[in-house]
Parts: C-alpha cells; sequence; structure tokens
C-alpha cells in the first residue's frame, strides 16, 4: 500500500462504523447556512460528486466549515445499529485550515427522489474524471436532507484514501427515500458496491 495511505490501515477512528450510540448528550442542533447552489458535477471513478459554489457552511462552535461537495455511496457505508440502507450521501464541509467534517443522510427504499433525479439525469453526460457545469439549486441541495435533523456525532476519518482522521462525522437520523430504479441506476454508474467496509470503532463515544 503506498505509504500516504498507511492511515487507511493503521488509523484507530476510521469511517464507516456500525453506529451504536454510547452516550446520550444535548447535541447542539446542526447550523447549517446553505446558500449556494451546485456548480458541476463529476464521476471521479468512485463515486457521482457534485461541487458546490462559494457560499454553504456549517458553522461548528463559531467555526465555518464550507461545504465543498456532496457525493454517494450504494449501499451505505455506515450502519445504524445493524442496519445497511441501499443509499447513503455525504456533503463534505471544510475549513480555510483544512479541518473536515461531513454530514451524511441515509436513504431507504421508497418513493423516488426529486432532487436525486435532477442529478441521476446527467450520468449518460458524464465521462470519468471530467466535471460538467451543474445547475442545482441551494433548495434542491437542501431537499436532500430531512427536516429533522437529530444526528449521531462522533469521529472519524475520510472513507477513501489517505482516510485522513480527525473528521467531525454527523449522520442524521431520519432517512429519505429513493427508488429502486434510482439505486439500479446508480449502481450501473460502476457495476460494483462503492462503499467501503464497517471499521472498528475502538472504543469510540458516539453520541446522540
Amino acid at each position: 500500500m503506498n505509504t500516504k495511505y498507511k492511515m487507511c490501515a493503521q488509523g484507530k477512528q476510521q469511517t464507516p462504523i456500525n453506529i451504536v450510540p454510547s452516550k446520550d448528550v444535548d447535541l447542539k442542533p446542526l447550523d447549517l447556512q446553505y446558500k449556494a447552489d451546485a456548480k458541476s458535477i463529476i464521476n471521479n471513478g468512485h463515486t457521482i460528486q457534485v461541487n458546490v459554489a462559494e457560499g454553504s457552511v456549517l458553522k461548528i462552535d463559531g467555526v465555518d466549515y464550507k461545504l465543498k461537495q456532496f457525493h454517494f455511496h450504494v449501499p451505505s457505508e455506515n450502519n445504524i445499529k445493524g442496519d445497511s440502507f441501499p443509499l447513503e450521501a455525504h456533503f463534505v464541509h471544510a475549513t480555510d485550515d483544512g479541518k473536515l467534517a461531513v454530514v451524511a443522510v441515509m436513504f431507504k427504499e421508497g418513493a423516488a427522489n426529486a432532487s436525486l433525479a435532477k442529478i441521476w439525469k446527467e450520468f449518460p453526460n458524464l465521462e470519468v474524471g471530467k466535471a460538467l457545469p451543474f445547475s442545482m439549486s441551494v433548495d434542491e441541495i437542501k431537499a436532500l436532507m430531512p427536516e429533522n435533523k437529530d444526528y449521531y456525532k462522533f469521529m472519524g476519518s475520510l472513507t477513501t484514501p489517505p482516510c485522513s482522521e480527525n473528521v467531525k462525522w454527523h449522520v442524521l437520523k431520519t432517512p429519505l427515500t429513493i427508488s429502486k430504479e434510482q439505486i439500479n441506476a446508480f449502481f450501473s454508474q460502476f457495476g460494483f458496491p462503492n462503499n467501503r467496509p464497517i471499521q472498528n470503532t475502538n472504543g469510540r463515544v458516539v453520541e446522540e
């Protein structure tokens, strides 16, 4: 393995995990201040990623974590109390000095999702590694999160190399829906599951 990626094997705070809450605390509501539209979309070879224009932030303890992009995994990477989901979306935020925070949303099979449909419609136009301009309003982006934003919180990592740790994870408890056709359409983009296997929690605290 490339030595730059050694954390993937040696790290003690790797993601994804099977989320089993270990501490019931009064978590602050997520301070999501999303104001910017999407600007581009790319198939980067392991997921479909939507890049977002400057202007949307997740505020944590007074610090701005800027929304950079969101992307998808089929099936879900994290499990919740042993349950897997057919799709998981990751909203990736970063501070100006490189600290990272992720908000994750689970999708269960059910009704088709209109915001996902707008993204999925671009699949035939995507070439691996080539970003295309993509128009998606901030309201359509917000619709990819449930109204109820109760969440689980833990420290973890990026789920792709270099698997950097000290990432603040916030996994929303309430799933949205995705149709079977939408699940299959995403899977057919790659022909393989693009989720990382569950990692050891190594005694980490999972707050709810």
